[in-house]
């Protein structure tokens, strides 16, 4: 693919080097054992120039005589995001180029974090184990080259390069190539509304980069005004897309990206550019936005979004927690339902949390498959103070429910690393800052939660781990067990028998599947009923609460029961979930 952007081989021996500096008078590329070599600016502020040189070799870019920055779209780093970038050759030999992905309804995602696991080359070791689970996708947290050993990712800096703590441009391909052999995509989660704070160039030679007037959680906004910075984030997409064959992105907080078309201009360039292929475009959208996720059934602009709105409801049910978002959902089970039946809980009403606000649009059009779905990701349990999972908060009947709940539903379900075995490590939030920004985010941190209950008083602030000490990464890393216990085993094969007969059983009918009803039985329980075909029908039926709900049974064969129950009295025990399933012409 010919981009704008970065160290490009054109040639056997030859590397064009294109720099975006408007502001700058005069750039030089220095390239290891060479001279530096003046560049050429052109009439939209980019300065390139050829040279002769091979991959692998490193380089530089000298703005004004007066101070040297790493290149914005390089491809691997030598070390750290301060350091020379490297030339890389993008050739490889693909071993499966023959893939051409899944289709969307048969997405079962499974969310992990490279350096938690051990780098590109220890999660291709994962892989024979997610797919005896029932795993047909895996999506790596952020990868971008961020500051430090170890960061969630949300801190990148250099957009185009992995991170050298988790291994080279090559073993990232080999562990794609690798997955696609098991018949597993791999999706990227790409962070396109903010750079980190460190180790960011960009602004010293092109500040209109950024728009100042405009503010977001992270400071000045990406300003996608400007024709190169939208070139910037859409070939960046593209490149991961081609160069890699990575089978789709999971786009970062899109409503912090202000700028209306950009995003509907990436998908349509996405799709025209790519039509070989299965390829699925994720949305975090915290505004609900369903004109994101319209379009041609077949082709549409994005394909789902993370329904944070199904998470939260799940999650004061099973913990009866209700500070921070959560007290946007006093009616969980009433709200539940909707999301069952409709996808989002707010579709235009005002939220607390978002100071009164309406958030949301009507999603009533949209295929349940428009929405992913889950218990547990980074975000959920790692922006929580002390990191827990669920299996340390919840009863573990009513998790099991969550569970079923989770998989056995039209919406595309996603699991978090080690959900699957009940992991009981928490997952925090970890970086590895210079020693000011650490101080900083150490402390902010602590503010955040300062008006929490919990941590109201200074002394209870100051035990939520310092995001920069090597333990608290360390406390992260999710430890696979050679031998589960009898507990972890529970969770295991219930979550195997789930995905199993999701593939079997509901997988080749998510395309036709609509919501008949969906409705709550009471404060903790719900009953949501799905039609497909002449006389297909999908019934579902949980109670998170400790008391018996009566309840009829679906239609058809029980499929499934949280608690191995194979027969149905007309009560929904405490803390159960029930599937029934018929299929007919």
């Amino acid at each position: 693919m010919k981009g704008n952007f970065g160290a490009r081989v054109v040639a056997p021996g030859r590397v064009e080097f294109r720099l975006w500096a408007p502001e700058a008078q005069h750039v030089r590329v220095l390239v290891e054992g060479g001279l530096p070599e003046r560049m050429n600016l052109d009439q939209d502020g980019f300065f390139s120039t050829t040279l002769t040189c091979k991959p692998g070799v490193i380089y530089k870019y000298e703005i004004n005589n007066d101070f040297v920055v790493p290149d914005p779209a390089s491809r691997a780093q030598v070390a750290d995001v301060h350091d020379e970038s490297i030339v890389v050759d993008p050739n490889f030999v693909w071993r499966n180029s023959e893939w051409r992905g899944r289709p969307w309804t048969e997405t079962v995602i499974y969310e992990l974090h490279v350096g938690a696991l051990g780098g590109f080359k220890a999660v291709a070791t994962h892989l024979p184990r997610l797919k005896a689970l029932g795993v047909t996708a895996i999506e790596l947290m952020p990868i971008a080259d961020f500051p430090g050993r170890y960061n969630w990712g949300y801190d990148g800096v250099l957009p185009y390069a992995p991170d050298v703590s988790y291994g080279t441009p090559k073993q990232l391909k080999e562990l794609i190539d690798t997955a696609h052999e098991h018949e597993i995509q791999v999706f990227l989660d790409v962070v396109y509304n903010h750079f980190g704070p460190d180790g960011n160039y960009i602004s010293s030679y092109a500040a209109n980069f950024f728009d100042d007037t405009v503010q977001t959680p992270w400071g000045g906004a990406i300003n996608f005004k400007l024709q190169p910075v939208r070139r910037f984030f859409i070939e960046n997409a593209l490149y991961w897309l081609t160069e890699y064959r990575f089978d789709g992105l999971r786009f970062d907080a899109v409503h912090a990206i202000k700028d209306d078309d950009f995003l509907l201009d990436m998908s349509a360039e996405i799709r025209e550019a790519i039509s070989d292929r299965h390829v699925h475009l994720i949305l975090e959208n915290e505004n609900n936005e369903p004109r994101l996720l319209s379009g041609d059934d077949r082709q549409p602009r994005y394909n789902a979004q993370w329904t944070d709105d199904w998470h939260h409801c799940l999650h004061v049910l099973l913990t009866d927690e209700c500070e921070g978002y959560y007290e946007d959902f006093q009616a969980p089970s009433q709200q539940l339902a909707r999301c069952l039946a409709e996808g989002f809980a707010y579709q235009g009403e005002a939220s607390k949390h978002a100071g009164g606000k309406p958030r949301g649009g009507k999603s009533t059009h949209l295929p349940p498959a428009a929405f992913v779905i889950c218990l547990q990701n980074h975000d959920q349990i790692g922006n929580r103070a002390m990191g827990e999972r669920l299996t340390t908060l919840a009863h573990p009947d009513a998790l099991r429910a969550g569970i079923v709940l989770l998989l056995m539903t039209p919406q595309i379900p996603m699991l978090f690393m080690g959900e699957e075995w009940g992991e009981t490590n928490p997952f925090l939030f970890f970086t590895d800052h210079n020693d000011e920004l650490a101080n900083a985010v150490r402390e902010g941190r602590r503010k955040e939660f300062a008006h929490f209950a919990a941590f109201t008083h200074p002394e209870t602030r100051e035990k939520i781990p310092d995001p920069n000490a090597t333990q608290t990464f360390l406390k992260s890393v999710p430890r696979v067990p050679e031998n589960l216990t009898q507990a972890q085993a529970g969770y295991f094969s219930l979550v195997q028998k789930c995905l199993a007969l999701r593939a079997v059983q509901l997988t080749p009918h998510l395309g036709e599947m609509r919501s008949r009803e969906a409705i709550a039985l009471n404060a903790k329980s719900v009953r949501a009923v799905w039609e497909f075909g002449a006389r297909g029908r999908l019934t579902v039926a949980a109670n998170f609460g400790d008391a018996p709900v009566q309840c009829a049974p679906g239609a058809g064969a029980l499929l499934i029961s949280s608690n191995d129950h194979q027969d149905f009295s007309g009560n929904l025990a405490p803390r159960s979930a029930f599937v029934w399933l018929t299929t007919g012409e």
